[in-house]
């Protein structure tokens, strides 16, 4: 029942993840749920209140179960970690407090301090998520993963702009137009193959280079929320990248 709930959240939180967890192995499920799950539920957390200390309260708790998990012994209940307990051994409750921990600038108005800031926030978030879930699929790319799953993030965070600038958030360290094009064209560089055992780990990320290139080609809409693919694109792009292994 765990695992059902996790789908419902997941299909619920983050339909794009969905998507691709529908269109990974049958056998990959178990592990990309749980973990999805846990990222709606922490990604979340600290925009369900005006309160920052109330929304550090939040994560706090996940870095708690986290905690428990990695130690193994006795774990909270409660559908997700339920479900997230046995996909996870010590590096990865590691690696996923890691990524609660950068979800703190979230819970505030601050800009991030730098260009190095903002790529740890990325690789903390969407590189650990996307590391986390190919090891316990049996990959050991570790780099080439990580970068995969860097381009992911940077690709849904140029998607997710218009509505953090609505937030009251400064999401971008520099917003010029040729700044963006250089962000996109970075990200867009690291996006490699990876192996056959990542490759339901990185499907995710069916959108990422479509939405890349188009913020490199044309920063300007980034701003403007022109980062969204047609429906038709959407499905013809998750359908290449389950058949092919490459995104």
């Amino acid at each position: 029942m765990s695992l059902e709930a996790c789908a419902g959240l997941v299909g619920r939180g983050d339909p794009d993840r969905f998507a691709a967890v529908v269109a990974a192995p049958a056998d990959a499920r178990a592990v990309l749920l749980p973990l999805y799950a846990f990222n709606v539920e922490v990604s979340r957390a600290p925009w369900v209140t005006a309160e920052p200390m109330i929304a550090e309260m939040r994560l706090q708790w996940w870095r708690d179960a986290l905690e428990e998990i990695g130690q193994g012994g006795p774990v909270r209940r409660h559908e997700v970690v339920d479900a997230l307990a046995p996909v996870l051994d010590a590096a990865a409750a590691e690696e996923l407090d890691q990524l609660v921990a950068a979800r703190r600038w979230d819970c505030y108005r601050d800009p991030f301090d730098d260009a190095a800031a903002f790529e740890a926030y990325i690789n903390a978030t969407s590189g650990n998520l996307t590391w986390v879930a190919a090891r316990a699929l049996g990959a050991t790319d570790e780099q080439a993963v990580r970068d995969v799953g860097y381009a992911i993030g940077v690709a849904n965070w140029l998607r997710a702009i218009p509505q953090l600038e609505a937030l009251g958030r400064v999401p971008l360290v520099d917003g010029r137009t040729e700044a963006v094009a250089a962000l996109a064209q970075g990200a867009l560089a690291r996006l490699t193959r990876v192996s056959k055992p990542a490759r339901p780990a990185v499907l995710s990320g069916w959108q990422a280079r479509g939405i890349l290139k188009l913020a490199a080609k044309d920063p300007a809409a980034v701003a403007q929320g022109g980062l969204v693919p047609s429906e038709f694109a959407r499905r013809g792009g998750l359908l290449k990248a389950a058949l092919t292994g490459r995104i």
